[in-house]
């Protein structure tokens, strides 16, 4: 018996894009088909909601266009043009340098990373690291972001993995190491 298909949910609620659009997502859905994006491409799909939607921002007019694609089944869940995608973070109860310095710092890494094989390319201090996943040169955007004087939130973005089955297997990944993180930074 073949698997029931999940319905389609939204990353953002009906209650946000309505405020930055005017619209909930049905009503996009809805002016969308009726415009005939279903033949559409994504660049036709944005060029046209910045036409008929001046005041709809470009970051918006993206998150329409995905979030179209996604409903109507021409984009799976974490698909981006450039691969598939994931986003996973957590808030530790420490300083931002201590955080930062947890990824930073190889030794400290291996506590809660272990034989991670990973290529820092750019990093500002407590702000941001760029980073190569050397296993399948995958890209790794970790961001900090201090929450209080004690409070500290990381964000790990994994891009360019090949497949959903790639991405819901380091979104997985991801969460554990983070909690690993979070445990041992929380002792």
């Amino acid at each position: 018996m073949p698997e029931a298909k999940k319905p389609f949910k939204p990353r953002v609620s009906d209650e946000a894009v309505e405020a930055r659009t005017g619209k909930v997502w049905r009503e996009w859905l809805k002016a969308l088909d009726d415009a005939g994006a279903r033949k559409m491409t994504r660049k036709e799909i944005i060029t046209w909601l910045g036409e008929h939607y001046r005041n709809v921002t470009p970051w918006w007019q993206q998150m329409i266009t995905v979030t179209y694609e996604q409903a109507r089944g021409r984009r799976e869940e974490h698909q981006q043009p450039s691969g598939y995608e994931i986003s996973v973070s957590r808030t530790v109860p420490v300083t931002v340098g201590t955080l930062y310095d947890a990824w930073q710092d190889g030794k400290s890494r291996d506590k809660w990373l272990p034989k991670a094989m990973l290529t820092v390319r750019k990093a500002t201090k407590n702000k941001s690291m760029r980073i190569t996943w050397e296993k399948d040169g995958t890209n790794l955007d970790v961001n900090f972001y201090k929450k209080g004087p004690q409070k500290t939130q990381v964000a790990v973005q994994h891009s360019r993995l090949p497949d959903k089955k790639a991405a819901d297997r380091m979104k997985a990944y991801w969460g554990e190491a983070l909690d690993r993180l979070k445990a041992i930074l929380s002792d």
